[in-house]
This record gives C-alpha cells, sequence and structure tokens, in this order.
C-alpha cells in the first residue's frame, strides 16, 4: 500500500507531530530540500529512513540564499509532483513552509560563518552560506532530528552545515551521502533541466575531467598542473570555468601535494546560463 507523507505548513505542527513520536520512543530523521525532487534526492530520503523510525522531508525555496540576479523566481517548485514521488517511498511528513513562516515580519537574525564557508563557492556567491546556514539551523531547530542527511554534490556546503551545527551545539548528526550521478556519470541537480539539448550532452565532461585529474594526481603529477590542465580542457570543451581546485577534505583549507592530507577536487563551470558543480575525492 502507497504511503502518501502528511504535509504541515507550519512550525507547531512540525513540533507537535515529532513530540508525538518522541512520546512513542521513535527516532526522527530529516531531509532539507529546496523541491524539484529528482532520483538523487529520493535517494537520500531512502538513506534517512534506514537511519530513523520516522522521516520528515522539507521542501522550501529558501530567498536568503539566492542574490538579486540569480534564479529564485524561476527556481522550480513542484510540490504536488514531489509529494507524489515521496508517497512510494514512506517519507512520513513533508514540511512546506511559506516565505512568511520561516521569516516573520521583523526576522532580522542570520547566521555567519568562516573556516569551509571561506572561498570557493563564496568568491562567486558571497550571500549563499549565510543564507543556507540560517535556514538549516531554523530547521534544525524547528524539527529536532536525530539525524539530517545532505548529499556530498554540495560538498562545500556539507562541510559548513557540519561546522555550523557542531558550533552552535545543535544536537543532530549531519550525515554526508555520496553524490549520486545520471548514467552519464553527470551529478543529479535540480538545475540540470536548465541545460539544452546540447548542453546536455556536454556537461558530462565535468565529471570525466574530475576523474582525469584525480587519476593524474595519483599517478604522481603535479597538482598544479593537473588543475591548469583540467581547467583549460573544461574551457575547450566550452564551459565558464568558475574554480577548479584541490583541497584538504576534511576543512577545504588549500593542498598543493598528495601526501599532505585527504584530497578533494571540487569544481563550478557555466554551461551557457547553467552553472554546475561537482566534486570527488582523490
Amino acid at each position: 500500500m502507497t504511503k502518501t507523507p502528511t504535509i504541515i505548513h507550519t512550525v507547531r505542527e512540525l513540533r507537535d507531530q515529532v513530540a508525538a513520536w518522541r512520546k512513542d520512543g521513535q527516532t526522527v530523521a530529516m531531509v532539507p530540500t529546496m523541491g524539484a525532487l529528482h532520483s538523487g534526492h529520493l535517494a537520500l530520503v531512502e538513506e534517512a529512513l534506514g537511519k530513523a523510525d520516522r522521516v520528515v522531508v522539507s521542501i522550501f525555496v529558501n530567498p536568503t540564499q539566492f542574490a538579486p540576479t540569480e534564479d529564485f523566481a524561476r527556481y522550480p517548485r513542484t510540490l504536488n509532483d514531489d509529494v507524489a514521488k515521496l508517497s512510494g517511498l514512506g517519507a512520513d511528513v513533508v514540511f512546506a513552509p511559506d516565505i512568511q513562516e520561516m521569516y516573520p515580519a521583523g526576522f532580522c537574525t542570520k547566521v555567519t560563518l568562516g573556516g569551509p564557508a571561506e572561498d570557493l563557492e563564496s568568491v562567486a556567491r558571497p550571500h549563499f552560506f549565510g543564507g543556507v546556514a540560517t535556514v538549516v539551523a531554523k530547521l534544525l531547530l524547528q524539527c529536532g532530528p536525530d539525524v539530517a542527511v545532505f548529499g556530498e554534490k554540495d560538498y562545500q556546503q556539507l562541510l559548513v552545515v557540519k561546522t555550523m551545527a557542531r558550533d552552535l551545539d545543535i544536537p543532530s548528526e549531519i550525515y554526508g551521502m555520496p553524490t549520486i550521478r545520471e548514467a552519464d556519470g553527470l551529478a543529479m541537480s535540480s538545475r540540470n533541466t536548465y541545460l539544452s539539448a546540447e548542453h546536455r550532452d556536454v556537461a558530462p565532461v565535468l565529471y570525466r575531467t574530475l576523474i582525469d585529474t584525480a587519476i593524474h594526481i595519483r599517478e604522481g603529477s603535479s597538482i598544479a598542473w593537473a588543475l591548469r590542465e583540467a581547467r583549460s580542457r573544461l574551457s575547450v570543451s566550452g564551459f565558464k570555468v568558475d574554480y577548479f581546485e584541490s583541497r584538504n577534505a576534511d576543512d577545504l583549507s588549500p593542498i598543493n601535494s598528495l601526501g599532505s592530507g585527504p584530497i578533494r577536487l571540487l569544481a563550478a563551470a557555466w554551461l551557457g546560463k547553467t552553472r554546475l558543480i561537482d566534486n570527488i575525492p582523490v
């Protein structure tokens, strides 16, 4: 029998539901999303179902992480389709607040960050992580889950959330799940729907370049050389590269040689009007 999740729109309803589960001794997992759910999101929900008795999926397109020039207005909003996709999985609640519920009149508080929030995404999108950290802190405090599941595709975001939860003593485990990919390697993303047919054919080059760069580094090539080759390859393929970098996988500090610590390759690049991000471990 298909289980349809209950849709909740207010923080009070959410807290009442979680309190009832807690009274019965049940554990709770949360999967924060902005909706437009795809197979990658559904994999996160399946992971959450294995980690707790009850699962809450939040669907909220967060305005504070978009700059005025970005795609907030056109970001896909597909609540009915999202709920239908979740109905076959076993999620218990969809928390779908409106903007007024999350940011009521007079709201004036935000989370500011350093450490893993510096550089990379913050260069192109200096507003981004403040908006993400603020809304995720609110969601974790509103729901109070035992565990919250995030994808590693947004690796810098994952480390920012982990650091924020640690520093603010939010008692939820932050779990990162490996990136879910299309058959040709492209990391699944709601923004992939923006790609033209021509750009969709080219998009997997980003992942293949990450893989080849990791191989070069593991085989002893200079990291600086490997990164230069990667940026050149992407440019020749039609990408406009924001960054293609090697960082310490634990804290995103610069790392320049194999053996200096765990290495993560992180990349962001434009194809036409669509910005793609991806990363892999070396």
